[in-house]
């Protein structure tokens, strides 16, 4: 009975998502195209068929808690590793464990939880063991395996894509931790569906922070009569500020920086200034979403309107010289008119053809008619011979040759007929049909 009574205490010192953390497959909330009957990821953990493989989600999802689970279901030894404080010696003196193990015929099963952080070293530091099987590697990350871990490791493991759990997926899980015994069951809690909703909405798919939110909100509920009652106001309070989930090395911080650029150029501004909320209301610098505005100025808008890049440097001026908060509406300004400006993307076209050129015959020579003739020895050798200038004849044009001969009649830039390219086009078709009827 003692005995009971101290594990009862020690349980009730860990927080809630501890000490509802599932055991079997069949308590795991979401991961239904994963883990539901038949699917892939629950048969090889019910047959202890386990090989090499990668949880990538992102936080809260049940990474580690699918770990936990495998150990609970397999036949092999199992060892968890944390990727901030283990060395390359702590990895290699685990693997030879390992491979003494795999002698007797005993499996290792090791868990690396934020793989991500290892270094190339670390990394490499398993991969012999994995190859030769002497372990069975599961890592957990929040970060795209094929940037974060070494090619050869990740060819060596199936990586499982771990989504982020629906609102109503939370809600079962707040809605157990209420009436388990595990949860709060003993304490007779009273708290509404709607309020409950509120933190599942507020949790944005991540079961810890779900089970976080509500634990902090039945701490600070109501204690009247044997019970706790939780109201909206409580959550509100418990929830002040939401946090983002914004990592500014990490993926996400490409992934909205990419949804920006595809909103603008899809002539979306309310995508775009939601996306660009987003970011700044998660801490992103102001100068690095100026500068990819600028980016974006010249190549999506370009000469469709020339004033693009003109707003956006703008704005990037304004970011620099009175920062955060205040610079938000200046990006913004620029973020809508991009949006809506016309579109074209010529002149990136334009210069991606030329490098391809440009790489290939790095060795072209200037043609001697375009080189600057400086010096006599240099005039002697031809430098400027042939050289045409613009200005002294009437049409400020001429037939001179500027191309290297092998490029000779090659087109790069071509304009569209958006905004006020068409402009330029017509100009550019001028110039063709005048050098074509003075060619000597």
């Amino acid at each position: 009975m003692n005995d009971h009574i101290a594990f009862s205490d020690s349980a009730a010192m860990q927080p809630l998502p501890a000490r509802l953390r599932p055991q079997t497959v069949d308590e795991i909330v979401g991961q239904q195209h994963l883990l539901g009957p038949g699917k892939i990821l629950r048969r090889i953990i019910e047959q202890d068929a386990v090989s090499s493989m990668i949880f990538w989600g992102p936080p809260g999802v049940g990474k580690t808690t699918l770990a936990n689970v495998i150990a609970n279901h397999t036949k092999a030894s199992f060892i968890n590793f944390s990727a901030v404080t283990s060395g390359i010696k702590e990895i290699r003196a685990v693997m030879q464990k390992a491979d003494d193990n795999r002698s007797t015929g005993e499996k290792t099963i090791v868990f690396v939880d934020e793989i991500h952080r290892f270094n190339k070293a670390q990394q490499d530091a398993f991969l012999p063991f994995v190859e030769k099987g002497s372990i069975i590697l599961i890592g957990a990350t929040t970060e795209n395996p094929s940037f974060e871990v070494n090619g050869a490791l990740l060819s060596r493991c199936k990586v499982f894509v771990l989504k982020a759990l629906s609102e109503e997926d939370i809600l079962l899980l707040l809605q157990r931790a209420v009436t388990s015994p595990l949860g709060f069951g003993d304490q007779h809690v009273q708290i509404e569906e709607n309020v409950l909703r509120m933190i599942a909405v507020f949790a944005n798919g991540d079961a810890r922070t779900a089970l976080s939110t509500l634990e902090m909100a039945v701490l600070n509920g109501e204690a009247e009569n044997g019970s706790v009652n939780v109201t909206a106001e409580t959550v509100e309070q418990c929830t002040s500020r939401k946090s983002l989930l914004y990592d500014k090395t990490g993926e996400e911080h490409y992934n909205l920086i990419s949804a920006l650029h595809k909103s603008m150029r899809n002539s979306d501004p309310d995508a775009a200034v939601y996306w660009l909320a987003r970011m700044l209301e998660a801490g992103e610098d102001p100068l690095y979403i100026a500068r990819r505005v600028t980016r974006f100025a010249s190549e999506d808008v370009g000469l469709a309107d020339p004033r693009a890049l003109e707003l956006a440097i703008a704005a990037f001026q304004a970011c620099h010289l009175i920062g955060m908060p205040e610079c938000s509406v200046h990006l913004t300004q620029a973020v809508v008119y991009l949006s809506l400006a016309p579109k074209s993307n010529a002149l990136y076209l334009a210069y991606e053809s030329a490098k391809k050129d440009a790489l290939k015959q790095l060795a072209e020579p200037v043609p001697l008619n375009i080189r600057n003739g400086v010096t006599k020895l240099m005039r002697e050798e031809g430098y400027g011979q042939g050289y045409q200038y613009a200005h002294n004849t009437e049409d400020k044009l001429t037939d001179m040759q500027c191309l290297p001969d092998s490029l000779l009649g090659k087109s790069y830039y071509r304009p569209t007929t958006q905004g006020l390219e068409y402009k330029f086009k017509d100009r550019m078709e001028q110039i063709r049909q005048w050098k074509e009827s003075h060619k000597k």
